[in-house]
């Protein structure tokens, strides 16, 4: 008879700029969960409904249903019967932070998805509190537009943008080091 290796809770942090394929990579482990027969509940800020409010939307297309929330006390309730609890753009969250770790300490599996820094270079207070505690971090870098290099960095495209401002490419787009303006560089290529 074969024994089942009951697994340890795992808090999974996919981050990095805009476009680096965080959702998708998060969205791909849930996926899996679901064959192991896990009930998995995903999360997404009720201010993000850039393509769905119901789902949540990769920008290649990917879709996976979720329940949006106001704060992050609305998850407590809504996942008691949950494995795994997946929560999208975390950064916008208020509270996030406290709660995951709160439902991770009581033995789920938290799966997060969400840019770590904020356009103007700024760390995202819940992402610094999560950190800690996360069994695995990957960070997941886009392309710079610019250059073609690995892009690990957001910076605003418009000016006059709050520390949270809800947008896609219109906005935001991801620069390599040598172009974002907040580490020094002031947009400058290395090779010009």
């Amino acid at each position: 008879m074969k024994k089942t290796v009951q697994r340890d809770p795992e808090f999974v942090i996919y981050t990095g700029p805009m476009m680096g394929a965080k959702t998708s990579k998060m969205l791909a482990a849930l996926d899996r969960m679901k064959y192991q027969s896990k009930t998995v509940m995903t999360f997404k800020p009720k201010m993000d409904h850039r393509y769905s409010h119901d789902e949540v939307v990769t920008h290649s297309g990917l879709r996976w249903p979720a329940i949006c929330v106001a704060t992050a006390k609305d998850i407590v309730g809504l996942s008691h019967d949950a494995d795994v609890v997946a929560v999208d753009e975390a950064f916008m969250i208020d509270g996030i932070a406290d709660v995951l770790i709160e439902l991770f300490r009581a033995g789920k599996s938290i799966y997060v998805s969400s840019i770590q820094l904020s356009a103007r270079g700024e760390p995202f207070e819940e992402m610094k509190k999560m950190f800690p505690w996360a069994t695995k971090i990957e960070v997941c870098p886009a392309v710079c537009l610019i250059t073609g290099r690995d892009a690990y960095y957001t910076v605003a495209k418009v000016d006059g943008l709050s520390e949270i401002d809800v947008g896609g490419s219109e906005k935001y787009e991801p620069r390599c080091h040598q172009q974002t303006y907040f580490l020094g560089s002031r947009g400058k290529s290395n090779e010009d």
